[in-house]
């Protein structure tokens, strides 16, 4: 049914007039109109809005094949129901979030996704010139259940890029009062995060299937396809953003298919993910299937399960990676434990062939803080690294902090990660954990069979191992303390290798000395949020 352009200012003033009301809101219009559009009603039990300001907000809107769909201002802010978007409805046109005056959030009821998404062996085709969402600085959207996911399908873009001083902001509906109708305030799983399907190379797929045109792999957490041959695919980029309260799981799938806060399924070169902060996932932070895409400036605090998971063949590279794990106080007043893993290393989720080797990553200037806590999302142990399946990677300039713990250790190995150890390397590292390995200092199989993981991890003089009680963090506790005796290894600079890599004279991801760069005054602003709750 079409709104005509009288009815929507109608239904627009009509929602603000019931906003301020209070209470339940339904909103069903019923108008003869013999044009076509789209029926964006809205239905949304929690509209107690903020004042509005002197500058109406501005929805959101884009073309369908009914025309054109728009969302409805309460207020402050702009509401979108399953009319506008949904879990059966793909977005096929551009759209574009601006930022809301007087604090307004865009919101979303259930799934918002942008491209067509589709399996090429039932004949669907990838757009070559998909649809491109753009988030604009400053914008904030909010969602409202776990079934609320952002999917970027293959073909489409995302450009969510704000800026130090305005950052986008994708997080829970509950974060704001008029929207957090229990009142138990915003926490883990609140919505479901954001899916970001490419064309690069997974080893999920074969190579016939490759060549074929025919790689459509299954998503994690909800159905929809990706996989291709370019790794050098580009699915936009998200820089300068938040992205707070995401995941839910287990899915249909059982356990193992969750969503994640951050997922880049097969996402090429093309592709930058650059200044984010993810804090309390339910499952991982960033998890990356295949692909070759690049991650910087990136902080994951008191996420429940692995803060990174790379798996299925990725061959990028990544700069300046934060992790700590810490705590979080439900609104019982209970307390539970956040985080897993720091990393979960897989090489392989398929199998490798002629066109994809394991995952084999280069990582410089990593911090993984760690606790002696069981994460309450699966009861496994706060650990830095885990190393599995075939995984390769060259990691540099990695600190790795334990203090005090007498249960957990810092890195685990198991039988199938110690079967190409010999092609994971730590250089310039420092570990200084109160336990260093989990079941045993010696590999059991593979190429390193009966040598020790101290050897290893110390590589030839090229890392060190330390005790806990070293002063390797500054008094901020998320620094490196560059003026540390304790430490003798130096930093390797790998911007004369490749120049994907910026130039560093310390170890870890954030340096003491660099207290008025964005990147100091990012990772403080997420440790300090991840500290209060």
């Amino acid at each position: 049914m079409k709104l005509s352009g009288l009815f929507k200012i109608s239904l627009v003033a009509t929602a603000m007039t019931l906003a301020g009301c209070g209470g339940d809101i339904e909103i069903t219009p019923t108008v003869n109109d013999n044009s076509t559009s789209t029926d964006n009603s809205v239905n949304n039990s929690n509209n107690n809005t903020g004042s509005t300001t002197d500058h109406e907000a501005v929805c959101a809107s884009y073309e369908s094949d009914a025309g054109t769909v728009t969302g409805v201002v309460s207020g402050i802010d702009c509401l979108y129901n399953d009319s506008f978007s949904s879990k059966t409805i793909s977005i096929t046109n551009n759209i574009t979030f601006k930022e809301l005056p007087g604090g307004g959030v865009h919101v979303f009821a259930d799934a918002l996704q942008i491209g067509e998404d589709g399996n090429t062996v039932d004949g669907f085709s990838i757009p070559t010139n998909g649809p491109t969402m753009t988030v604009e600085p400053g914008a904030t959207l909010a969602f409202q259940s776990g079934e609320a996911i952002l999917r970027i399908a293959r073909g489409a873009k995302i450009q969510a890029v704000g800026t130090a001083e305005k950052p986008v902001v994708f997080t829970s509906a509950n974060a704001f009062d008029r929207f957090d109708t229990a009142g138990e305030g915003a926490r883990y799983a609140d919505w479901g995060g954001i899916i970001i399907n490419g064309q690069g190379i997974t080893d999920q797929c074969t190579d016939a299937e490759r060549d074929g045109g025919t790689c459509n792999v299954a998503s994690e957490g909800i159905t929809s396809y990706f996989g291709g041959n370019d790794n050098s695919d580009s699915s936009g980029n998200i820089k300068w953003a938040k992205v707070w309260y995401a995941g839910s799981g287990p899915r249909v799938g059982g356990e193992g298919d969750d969503l994640n806060s951050l997922t880049l399924n097969a996402v090429g070169s093309g592709s930058e993910f650059d200044y984010i902060h993810i804090h309390q996932g339910f499952d991982d932070g960033i998890e990356i299937f295949g692909g070759a895409t690049t991650l910087k400036h990136i902080a994951v605090t008191d996420t429940q399960d692995d803060s990174f998971d790379f798996d299925a063949g990725w061959q990028g590279k990544a700069q300046y990676l934060f992790v700590q794990h810490g705590t979080v106080t439900l609104n019982d007043g209970s307390v539970v434990n956040m985080g897993n893993n720091g990393f979960e290393s897989d090489g392989v989720k398929g199998s490798s062939s002629a066109q994809v080797s394991p995952s084999n990553p280069m990582v410089a200037n990593v911090t993984v803080i760690t606790t002696d806590g069981n994460s309450v999302r699966d009861d496994d142990p706060s650990q830095a690294y885990k190393f599995d399946d075939q995984f390769n990677s060259s990691i540099y300039n990695a600190l790795i902090v334990k203090k005090n713990a007498v249960n957990t250790q810092c890195i685990e190995f198991s039988g199938d990660g110690e079967k190409q150890a010999d092609n994971i390397s730590f250089t310039s590292s420092v570990m200084a954990c109160s336990n260093n390995f989990a079941n045993t200092d010696t590999f059991a199989g593979g190429p390193l069979a009966g040598q020790t993981k101290t050897a290893w991890f110390e590589n030839g003089g090229a890392s060190e191992i330390l005790t806990d009680d070293v002063s390797v963090l500054a008094a901020n506790g998320f620094a490196t303390n560059t003026a540390s005796t304790d430490v003798s290894v130096t930093a390797t600079d790998l911007s004369t290798k490749d120049s994907f890599f910026e130039s560093v004279n310390y170890i870890g991801a954030v340096s003491d000395q660099d207290t008025t760069s964005n990147w100091y005054k990012w990772v403080e602003a997420a440790v300090a949020a991840a500290n209060a709750d």
